[in-house]
Parts: structure tokens; C-alpha cells; sequence
């Protein structure tokens, strides 16, 4: 066990060491001065100190290493955008309410896809199948700002029931308030769909296995069948596919924030984009990225703990 944990620490770090300098280098590549944006109307002697201030007054080799060094130091630098604040305090103000939206999105996905999948992949070729099927098929097709687009018109304009746009700033994490549930669900609903077809197809193969086949033979239930041998050995493909789920609800949150006016992670990586923020830019991609490798981290544990096979090897 310690062995295969510190393989994927290893390796998790490995990784974040190549994303970073991969994050560096394309940020130096893109043409254009980020100071000149923001500050076109100063003189050349306060750009001159404008740069010293940011560090572009070194060649970009020094750069490099003394970006390096902040950040094992935990620092990433001062935005560009907003000089009165650094990229970790940035983050720090908006990562709660991405985190609010991306938890609910990911528990909803996970808790409603499985459901679905159990129910299609056991009632196989009957109307609910047919039903969930039509349901996953249009899930992994449409992209989530088109469903956003949809939920708002239908439960905003034509139906107004829930707010189009806003947050609520205090909201609980358990409670779920008027302003959450349309991105969530907006989010949400590629999940579901991936995690509907995955659990379909898992299920429908394990029913064919010899032990259950064995185990109807015996006489037992069909409840006591799929809670005993199918949901144990049909979860598998879920806990593999759940790291990229959690990529998948990172990169859709930048979309749906942005849609619905939400004050995340994803909204002000947009606006730094526009506003040509490098600095916040690398700041949320690394965080991003290590969001991304934790979560393969965890799976990957989770993974040695259900799968018998991993412990053999």
C-alpha cells in the first residue's frame, strides 16, 4: 500500500511540475506586453517600474525560476488586472462558490447517473430504458451552455419560477437556495448522462456473469441479487471515470459561472482572459490542474480499495 501511494505522489507531483512549466512558457509565447493593456497611458518611467515591480524586467529564464520559487512558497503572484491584489487572494474570494456549484454538480451527477444506469441497465429494453436512454444520448451530445440556455429561458422567461443570474453569497451547503439549482443542474446533467451510460453497460455485462446466473439458481432475490454481486462489481467503471468527471465539471464551471453571473473561479478566469491578467491566468490553471491530479489521486486509492486486482499486482 505505501508503496502504491507514494508511486501516485510521485507522480502527481511530476505531473504539476511539467503543467506548470508548460503553463509558464505558453503565457511567454503569447504576443503582446500585458503592462502596455493595462497601462498604456503611463510614462516609460513608471512602466519601467511597473515591470520591476511584476519581475518582467529579468529575462525570462530568471523569470522562470523565481516564478517557480513563489510558488513553492505558496505565493503566485500579484494581478495585473487588480494590482491591489494577489492571485491567491483572488482565489481564495471566489473558490467557495465554485466549489459550492462543482460539489453539487458532481453529487447530483454521481447519485442521479448511478440510479439511472442501475434502473436502464436492469430493466433492460423496456420503456424506462428506452426513456433514460434518450435522455443520456442527448446529455452527452448538448453542450451544458446550451442546457443552461434552455433551463433559463424555460424556468425564468416562460416559467418564472427561479432567477436567471446571481448568487447567494452566504448560502449553505446543505440547503439549496433559488439561485444554485439551474447551473447545478446545467452542470450537472453531462454527468449524469456519462455516469447513466457507463453504469448501464457495466450492469448489463455483470448480469451475464456466471455467479449471478449461480445466484438466481440458488434462489435468491433480485434485490439481494443486485445489492450482493451486480452494484459490487458494476460500481468499478464509476470510480474510473469519476477523475474525469471532475475535469469535466472544472472546465464546464468556467461556461456556466460566466452564464449565470456567478462570482467563481471560472467567471474571473474568463474576465482575465479578456483583460489579458496573466498572472491570475497561470495562478487558476495550475490550481485547476491540481485540483484535477488530487482528484486522480483519490481515485486512484479508491481504486485499490475495490479492485482486489490492483492489491494482487
Amino acid at each position: 500500500m505505501c508503496k502504491y501511494v507514494l508511486k501516485r505522489v510521485l507522480y502527481m507531483f511530476a505531473t504539476m511540475f511539467v503543467i506548470i512549466t508548460l503553463t509558464f512558457a505558453a503565457m511567454k509565447a503569447i504576443p503582446g506586453d500585458p503592462i502596455a493593456a493595462k497601462y498604456d497611458k503611463a510614462s516609460p518611467e513608471v512602466r519601467v517600474r511597473i515591470e520591476k515591480i511584476y519581475g518582467l524586467d529579468k529575462s525570462k529564464t530568471e523569470q522562470y525560476f523565481v516564478y517557480m520559487k513563489n510558488i513553492l512558497q505558496g505565493e503566485w503572484g500579484l494581478s495585473i488586472a487588480q494590482p491591489s491584489k494577489t492571485a491567491n487572494k483572488i482565489i481564495e474570494e471566489t473558490a467557495p462558490a465554485s466549489a459550492r456549484l462543482g460539489v453539487t454538480a458532481l453529487v447530483w451527477g454521481l447519485l442521479i447517473g448511478v440510479l439511472c444506469g442501475i434502473i436502464s441497465g436492469a430493466k433492460r429494453n423496456s420503456i424506462w430504458d428506452i426513456i433514460i436512454t434518450i435522455i443520456t444520448t442527448l446529455g452527452i451530445a448538448v453542450p451544458n451552455f446550451v442546457i443552461a440556455s434552455v433551463l433559463q429561458y424555460t424556468f425564468t422567461y416562460r416559467f418564472p419560477i427561479l432567477p436567471p443570474i446571481g448568487w447567494e453569497t452566504h448560502g449553505s451547503w446543505l440547503i439549496l437556495d433559488r439561485y444554485i439549482i439551474l447551473p447545478a443542474v446545467a452542470l450537472a446533467f453531462g454527468s449524469i448522462a456519462t455516469y447513466s451510460k457507463y453504469m448501464r453497460e457495466s450492469v448489463t455485462e455483470v448480469l451475464k456473469e456466471d455467479y449471478v446466473l449461480l445466484a438466481r439458481a440458488k434462489g435468491l432475490s433480485k434485490n439481494k441479487i443486485m445489492l450482493k454481486y451486480v452494484l459490487r462489481n458494476a460500481i468499478l467503471p464509476i470510480v474510473t471515470i469519476s477523475a474525469q468527471q471532475v475535469a469535466m465539471l472544472l472546465t464546464g464551471s468556467v461556461v456556466i459561472e460566466s452564464i449565470f453571473s456567478i462570482p467563481g473561479i471560472g467567471k474571473y478566469f474568463v474576465n482575465s482572459v479578456t483583460q489579458r491578467d496573466y498572472t491570475v491566468i497561470m495562478a487558476v490553471t495550475i490550481f485547476y490542474s491540481f485540483i484535477y491530479m488530487l482528484s486522480m489521486f483519490v481515485m486512484d486509492l479508491l481504486y485499490y480499495k475495490v479492485d482486489p486486482r490492483i492489491r494482487l499486482e
